[in-house]
């Protein structure tokens, strides 16, 4: 165990070299770190002693899932150990030599993984419809493959709260259904758990804390230039309703945190047919 934090030390000493001093961003750096523990604690996502796969794919959310767990093992927070993980699908000019470059100059442990996914994905969706369902499902599939070949226990993700919120309103204006992106799930064989640290934290923070950090962004070519995604709807529907009433999407969060079954209409939650008025 101390052969590993000695290592998170340097590491977390590196990345944070340059960082600005400034009190505003250590305002957001607080910020962040106490909301992603929050989240590893309410959420039992940590087990002493685990190992962790995390998912890094160039941009700024998993960049900075990255630094805020070092920077939380380097405060005796978090006592895992971290492998950083990017999956090359095979996009045309992606610039391979970025994340490795990046993760060897802070000394992080990580894997690179070369799998050609993106010709598949452009072989089997139709022309015009989007390719982030089918993309997704590939990723997660190699990821937890190389989190086995790993002896990982977990895959590790930087979705935040803006991505629940938006999967939230998705699920119901075109699915029908009331679910979101749980911050911890186990996975269909029962061998890995998922897992989500930046549930509680907001994209807009994510992006500032990057900007600040100055990430060597890698931008998604392959579904971030298609237009009419359903997800950018919703991101500019919450944007909107967050400018007119600020504080919006966090009343929205604690509102899929606190359901109240009996007062839904899914009748397999709860026993509607077996409410009856008591014995006069």
């Amino acid at each position: 165990m101390s052969d590993i934090q000695s290592t998170t030390n340097s590491e977390t000493s590196q990345l944070f070299a340059t960082m600005p001093t400034g009190v505003e961003f250590k305002k957001l750096r607080k910020r962040l770190l106490r909301q992603t523990s929050e989240a590893l604690g309410r959420f039992g996502m940590v087990q002493p002693g685990a190992r962790w796969l995390v998912a890094l794919s160039g941009g700024k959310d998993s960049y900075g899932l990255l630094t805020i767990l070092l920077d939380l093992k380097a405060r005796d927070q978090l006592p895992v150990e971290l492998i950083a993980c990017n999956l090359d699908q095979g996009q045309p000019g992606f610039p391979k030599d970025v994340l490795p470059t990046y993760l060897k100059s802070l000394g992080v442990q990580h894997h690179i993984e070369y799998r050609d996914t993106y010709s598949i994905v452009k072989e089997k969706v139709p022309e015009g419809a989007t390719y982030c369902g089918l993309c997704s499902r590939l990723r997660r599939a190699n990821l937890y493959r190389i989190a086995r070949e790993k002896g990982c226990t977990s895959v590790v993700l930087g979705h935040h709260r803006d991505d629940i919120l938006e999967t939230f309103l998705m699920n119901m204006f075109h699915g029908g259904r009331l679910a979101a992106m749980p911050p911890k799930l186990l996975n269909d064989e029962g061998d890995l758990t998922l897992l989500r640290p930046l549930s509680f934290c907001a994209e807009e923070d994510l992006q500032r804390f990057s900007d600040a950090m100055q990430f060597p962004i890698i931008p998604c070519n392959l579904c971030g230039s298609q237009d009419g995604l359903q997800r950018v709807m919703m991101k500019k529907m919450l944007a909107d309703m967050e400018k007119a009433d600020p504080g919006r999407k966090k009343r929205m969060m604690s509102a899929i945190a606190n359901i109240n079954p009996s007062h839904m209409l899914d009748h397999n939650l709860f026993n509607f047919a077996g409410l009856q008025p008591a014995d006069q």
